[in-house]
């Protein structure tokens, strides 16, 4: 869908809008990583909602403090009075990176619910948890959260004209759709741009980042190798930094956090058994695997063992967001050297995900996966015997299960 101007409108819009044209409000936080149209969402509501409507940022090299939300709350305050009985929209862009952020939300909103001021405000954030964190400690029964996956091959098609191939090269992120002709430029927009600012600012406020070359590390290393099963051990043979495998495995889960990167868990019915299992590297992005691959799209096309791994890649990036907005949670499975690429379940629903890129043998693993999960139900993507993999990564997960 486009608006006016012809812009693309993702899905989750026209849920933020429904929700603030109710008459009772609730605060609206809309999560993502960095570049997936947070900001562009919520503008765009607030335009197509008739609504008059104030926006802000505290992403700003400029001191943000509690003063500065006084002054962009009053001042869509004051465009809530002037309005009819429908109010106003007030947009406070990255707020989490004022300190005490959320008691000064909490706050302003209780006193506008007082005073009965119909003021309806959007919070988009880059730090997922971190905004959640901070809002259920201070703003309980008071807010709603849309989150904002990175973008679908079927959106990237409908915004750009995308092609699958250059999905499964270029990943999903809208911003860098103009540099695709300049591989250098895409790469350095990748890096400099996307992952290091999510690194420096993102990251840390989730927690104390005692060794930040690390976690560069550790990000770079679940970049090229996606898709593949690594052992904490085999990873530390990998930095050069030093660290042990438990800073590791926590810089492992912030990198989930942000939206970047995660060590799936082996699926087994035992939750300890899962935490405690070795990671499978995924990025959500597929862009962030290619960005470091030195290898622009003709030369990963070429080289098929690389452009399978894409493929799987791909599919795990699809499944992966799902689980970012609670549609499934994401495994893989392994026993001896049976191996299931994915293991997606949703409520009671359990599915084995295997992606049909090239490698040879992989089949064995599916079977012995059903033998202890025979309720289970099996895909194969892609190839000439699976679904069809553009198919697949333009239909919502649910409807595979």
């Amino acid at each position: 869908m486009k608006d006016q101007t012809g812009q693309y409108v993702r899905p989750q819009a026209a849920e933020l809008e429904a929700r603030l044209l109710e008459p009772r409000r609730f605060l609206q936080v809309v999560t993502g990583s960095r570049q997936v149209g947070k900001t562009t969402l919520a503008r765009q509501v607030a335009q197509s909602s008739g609504l008059p409507y104030h926006y802000a940022t505290a992403d700003q090299p400029t001191l943000r403090d509690a003063v500065w939300m006084d002054q962009q709350w009053q001042t869509a305050r004051l465009l809530a009075k002037e309005a009819d009985g429908n109010g106003a929209i007030l947009i406070l862009d990255e707020v989490q990176k004022i300190a005490n952020w959320s008691e000064v939300v909490k706050r302003l909103w209780d006193e506008d619910t007082l005073s009965q001021i119909p003021l309806k405000v959007v919070l988009p954030g880059s730090a997922p948890v971190f905004m959640s964190r901070g809002l259920s400690e201070s703003m309980a029964g008071r807010f709603e959260i849309i989150p904002l996956p990175h973008w679908s091959l079927g959106e990237m098609r409908e915004a750009f004209g995308w092609t699958l191939e250059q999905f499964l090269f270029y990943g999903g992120y809208p911003g860098s759709v103009p540099l695709v002709r300049r591989p250098e430029r895409w790469i350095r927009y990748i890096r400099d741009s996307l992952l290091e600012p999510a690194i420096a600012r993102d990251v840390s406020l989730l927690a104390d980042i005692r060794k930040p070359a690390l976690l560069r590390r550790v990000l770079e290393l679940a970049c090229v190798y996606s898709g593949q099963i690594l052992s904490y051990t085999k990873m530390i043979g990998q930095l050069q930094d030093a660290g042990n495998t438990t800073t590791v495995a926590q810089y492992l889960d912030l990198l989930e956090k942000a939206g970047l990167a995660a060590g799936l868990q082996k699926y087994a019915g035992d939750a300890a058994r899962r935490r405690a299992s070795i990671p499978k590297l995924q990025v959500f992005n597929n862009a962030l695997m290619t960005a470091h691959s030195d290898r622009t799209l003709a030369e990963a096309r070429a080289d098929r063992p690389f452009w399978g791994r894409l493929v799987e890649s791909a599919v795990g990036a699809h499944l992966i967001n799902s689980a970012l907005t609670g549609a499934c949670t994401l495994h893989y499975w392994r026993e001896r050297d049976r191996e299931v690429d994915f293991v997606v379940r949703r409520g009671q629903r359990l599915a084995a995900v295997e992606v049909k890129s090239g490698r040879t043998g992989k089949l064995r693993g599916v079977g012995a996966f059903d033998k202890q999960y025979p309720d289970s139900r099996k895909l194969l993507v892609g190839g000439d015997d699976g679904l069809d993999l553009e198919k697949f990564l333009t239909t919502p997960v649910a409807d595979w299960l």
